[in-house]
C-alpha cells in the first residue's frame, strides 16, 4: 500500500478549503451585489421619472404641442406623432435611460430622442414593470391623465453585474495560483522540524546512540524526541551490558583455556606413542579454536566500544607494513602474501592505529584462510585492496558476510567474526568496507576494499 504524504494532504486540504471559501464568499457577494444594484437602478428609475414628469409637461406646453385629449373630444382625427426633445447643443448619443410621456389612452405625447416611437406599455400604470427586455417605471400625474415611463435595458444591468462578478473573480484566480505556493511554503516551513528530527533519528545506530537535541523542537514534536531519547538510553544500556558481558566473559575464559591448552599439549607429549594421541590432538585443536574465538570476541568488544576514530589524521602506512610483514612470516602467510605499495609513502586517515591494525589483520587473515593462491594487498587512490583467489561467492551470500558469525561456502576454520569486526571499526571512522566477488578484472576470486575517502580529516 502506498504511504500517504502528510505535507501533500495538508497542502491539498488547505488549498481546496481556501478556494471553496472564496467561491462561497464570491457567490454570496455576487448575490448581494445583484440585489443592491437592482435596488439602486430601480431607485434611479423612480427618481428620474419623478423629476422628468413636471419638466416634460412644461416642455410640452411651451412647445405648443397637442393637449391631452378628453374622451368626449375625440373627433376621429389623428394628430401628428409624438414630439421629440430637440437636441441642438449635444451630439447624438446612446442613452441608458429613455422616457415616453403618454396620456391615459397610451398615446405618446413626448419622448426622448432615443426612445422608440411605439409605446413601452400599451396600458400605462404607475409602478415597475418589465417588457421586451426593458425595466420600466411609470409615474402618473395626480389627476391620472398623463403618464411618464422611464425605461432601462436589462442588458445594461446584466453588463454591470458581469463586470462586478469579474472584479470578484480576478482576486480568486490570483488566489488559486498564489495560494498553493504560499501554502506549500508554509507547510514545508512548518514541517521542517519533522524533517530535522527524522534526519537526527536516521543518524542513530549501533555506533551513535547520542541523545537527540530537542531544545528547538515545537511542543507537538518534542515528546517524540523525548520518547526516542528514552529508547536510545535503554538501547545504549542494553548494548553496554552486552559488551561488558562479552569482554568480561572473554577475559575470564582466556586464562582457563590457555591453562587447559598447556595441559593438553603436555598430555599429547606423554601420549605420543599411545593410542590416545589422536584424541589429544583433537582436544588441542578445539582449545586452539576456542582461544581464537575468545580473541575475536575481545576484538569485537573493543571495536564496538567506539575507539576507532582518531582526533587527527594518522599515517597508516607504518601499521599496514608492520601487519603485512608479521603475517608474511607466519605459517599461514609465508610465500602467499604480497604487498604492492612501493610508490605509496603515506596513507592518512582519522583512524586509530591499533583499531586499523585489528581491522586489516582480520581482512588479510580472512583472505589467507578462505582463499586460494597468493593474496595481494594493494594501496591505490586512498583505498586498500585485499585480493585472493577462489571460486566466486554468490551475491546473496556476499551481502550477509558482514554480519556476526556469518560464513561463506568454505570448509576452513573460522569464527565468522573477522569481517564484522573490520566493518565495525571502519564504519566508526567514516571509512567504508566493500566486498566484491569476483575480484576486479577477474572471473573468480574475492576482494575486500577499504575506502578511506570519507575518513580523511
Amino acid at each position: 500500500m502506498a504511504r500517504r504524504s502528510l505535507s501533500r494532504r495538508l497542502i491539498l486540504t488547505l488549498t481546496g478549503g481556501t478556494v471553496l471559501l472564496w467561491l462561497v464568499a464570491a457567490g454570496a457577494a455576487a448575490l448581494i451585489m445583484v440585489d443592491e444594484l437592482d435596488e439602486t437602478f430601480d431607485s434611479a428609475l423612480q427618481e428620474t421619472a419623478q423629476r422628468l414628469l413636471p419638466l416634460a409637461i412644461d416642455d410640452l406646453s411651451d412647445r405648443g404641442g397637442r393637449g391631452v385629449r378628453d374622451d368626449d373630444d375625440d373627433d376621429g382625427e389623428d394628430d401628428d406623432g409624438p414630439r421629440e426633445i430637440a437636441w441642438t447643443a449635444v451630439a447624438e448619443h446612446e442613452e441608458y435611460l429613455t422616457y415616453q410621456l403618454a396620456d391615459g389612452h397610451g398615446r405618446l405625447l413626448l419622448r426622448s430622442h432615443d426612445a422608440p416611437a411605439m409605446p413601452f406599455d400599451g396600458s400605462p400604470a404607475a409602478g415597475f414593470a418589465e417588457r421586451r427586455g426593458l425595466r420600466l417605471y411609470t409615474e402618473a400625474t395626480s389627476d391620472g391623465r398623463l403618464f411618464l415611463t422611464v425605461a432601462e435595458p436589462l442588458g445594461h444591468r446584466r453588463e454591470a453585474v458581469t463586470e462586478g462578478a469579474i472584479a470578484f473573480l480576478w482576486p480568486l484566480v490570483l488566489l488559486v495560483v498564489a495560494s498553493p505556493l504560499a501554502i506549500i511554503w508554509a507547510v514545508r516551513g512548518g514541517m521542517s522540524p519533522v524533517a530535522s528530527l527524522r534526519g537526527a533519528i536516521a543518524l542513530r545506530g549501533g555506533g551513535n546512540l547520542a541523545p537527540i537535541d530537542d531544545g528547538g523542537l515545537p511542543v507537538e514534536i518534542a515528546p517524540i524526541a523525548g520518547a526516542v531519547n528514552r529508547l536510545l538510553q535503554r538501547l545504549r544500556a542494553a548494548l553496554e551490558a552486552e559488551r561488558q558481558f562479552t569482554a568480561n566473559s572473554a577475559h575470564e575464559l582466556r586464562t582457563p583455556v590457555a591453562s587447559a591448552l598447556a595441559q593438553v599439549q603436555r598430555l599429547k607429549v606423554a601420549l605420543a606413542a599411545g593410542p590416545d594421541a589422536a584424541r589429544a590432538e583433537r582436544i588441542e585443536a578445539e582449545l586452539q579454536r576456542l582461544g581464537a574465538l575468545i580473541e575475536k570476541l575481545l576484538q569485537l568488544s573493543r571495536a564496538e566500544a567506539g575507539t576507532a576514530l582518531a582526533g587527527d589524521d594518522t599515517d597508516l602506512m607504518p601499521a599496514l607494513r608492520l601487519v603485512v610483514d608479521e603475517l608474511q612470516r607466519s605459517p599461514l602467510g609465508r610465500e602467499r602474501l604480497v604487498l604492492q605499495a612501493d610508490c605509496t609513502e603515506h596513507l592518512t586517515a582519522r583512524l586509530d592505529l591499533d583499531a586499523f591494525a585489528i581491522a586489516l589483520r582480520n581482512l588479510i587473515e580472512n583472505a589467507l584462510l578462505h582463499g586460494t593462491g597468493p593474496v595481494a594487498v594493494m594501496v591505490a587512490d586512498d583505498a586498500i585492496h585485499i585480493v585472493n583467489g577462489g571460486p566466486p561467492v554468490p551475491q546473496e551470500t556476499l551481502a550477509q558476510l558482514k554480519h556476526r558469525f556469518a560464513r561463506g561456502p568454505t570448509a576452513a576454520a573460522g569464527s565468522g567474526l573477522g569481517l564484522a569486526i573490520a566493518d565495525t571499526i571502519l564504519g566508526q571512522a567514516g571509512a567504508r568496507l566493500d566486498l566484491l566477488s569476483p575480484a576486479t578484472g577477474r572471473e573468480d576470486g574475492f576482494e575486500a576494499v577499504i575506502g578511506l575517502g570519507g575518513s580523511r580529516g
